[in-house]
């Protein structure tokens, strides 16, 4: 039987330390579902499991794509349906981790299957991405696929282009294709234990705003500076990265650097406050954790998963 277990939440929500425990106790795989954490150069920015961590556990996609290239969700979805194949095979458990609510959907629905969109649309709007700003495009998007642009950020300059272009091309939102059943889900709800983690909104401010200080005591201000010296573009999905804006403000002299922290940390509460939005929104059929003490959030996953008759794999 393939079984997986499913493990969705906020940034800083604590998904990492459930999935290690889920995989320790369970012989598991884990396996990213975060969109930031694919990237190979963005360790310590996307908080991405440590070497440690990888020693104890197998993790699977995770710093396997260098910046510079642009990975999509359908990317993503034809790389994770070979690797749960592989786990599979080796009678192994994956446990799915991450903060992408788009490639959590298309692990269990699939992607629909959007015609071809014709270069004489998407040319134009790729460059007025770049003379306008990815937020004025945002409030276009906001007109005609209304859904989409509450799931994005007003930043996100590449997934807010797709929902243009797929609109002019078709006439349809993108948000309605995708509302489809959808091809090429290598899971259904029926084979997986989803949980969602979302703990109370002052402990998670509490946990963004004290993880964004050790990834500055752990070089996230090096590690942009790498990232300066690749020179590129900026309207890559790397370059979106909670905290990369601000350090390189930082390091370009515009801004000193209790002020680009200070922002970086209201970006990533905000950034968590939508997610959450998200995931209620989208989520509601998984097992919602709320506990706020790690000990608590821990003790109910294990009961629903013994619930759930996962032992044998143990």
């Amino acid at each position: 039987m393939k079984r997986a277990v499913l493990i969705a939440g906020p940034t800083a929500c604590g998904k990492s330390r459930a999935a290690m425990a889920v995989a320790e106790q369970f012989g598991g795989v884990i396996v990213n579902a975060d969109s930031m954490q694919v990237y190979r150069e963005l360790r310590i920015l996307s908080a991405r499991p440590g070497e440690d961590d990888e020693l104890r556990v197998p993790h699977r996609l995770y710093g396997c794509v260098p910046t510079a290239r642009a990975y999509s969700t359908g990317q993503w979805l034809e790389d994770v349906s070979a690797v749960l194949n592989d786990i599979w095979r080796d009678g192994r458990l994956p446990v799915v981790a991450g903060g992408t609510g788009l490639y959590f959907q298309a692990l269990l629905h699939g992607l629909a299957d959007v015609p071809e969109i014709p270069n004489e649309v998407r040319q134009p709007l790729r460059e007025q991405l770049a003379q306008e700003g990815a937020e004025t495009l945002h409030g276009r998007l906001a007109d005609c696929d209304p859904v989409l642009a509450q799931r994005l950020e007003p930043g996100d300059g590449q997934r807010i282009v797709r929902g243009l272009e797929v609109f002019e091309a078709t006439g349809r939102p993108l948000s309605a294709w995708q509302g489809g059943t959808g091809q090429g889900a290598p899971l259904s709800e029926r084979d997986v234990v989803a949980f969602a983690l979302w703990p109370p909104r002052e402990t998670l401010y509490a946990r963004c705003d004290a993880r964004f200080d050790m990834m500055m005591e752990a070089g996230a201000l090096d590690e942009v500076r790498r990232l300066m010296a690749l020179d590129l573009d900026p309207a890559l999905p790397a370059m979106k990265a909670l905290g990369v804006r601000q350090l390189m403000s930082h390091l370009r002299g515009e801004v000193d650097l209790a002020d680009a922290i200070s922002d970086a940390k209201t970006w990533t509460r905000r950034y968590a406050k939508r997610q959450m939005t998200w995931l209620r929104r989208n989520m509601i059929t998984w097992n919602g954790v709320s506990e706020k003490d790690s000990e608590c959030c821990m003790a109910k996953i294990f009961a629903i998963l013994r619930e759930n008759e996962l032992t044998g794999f143990s």
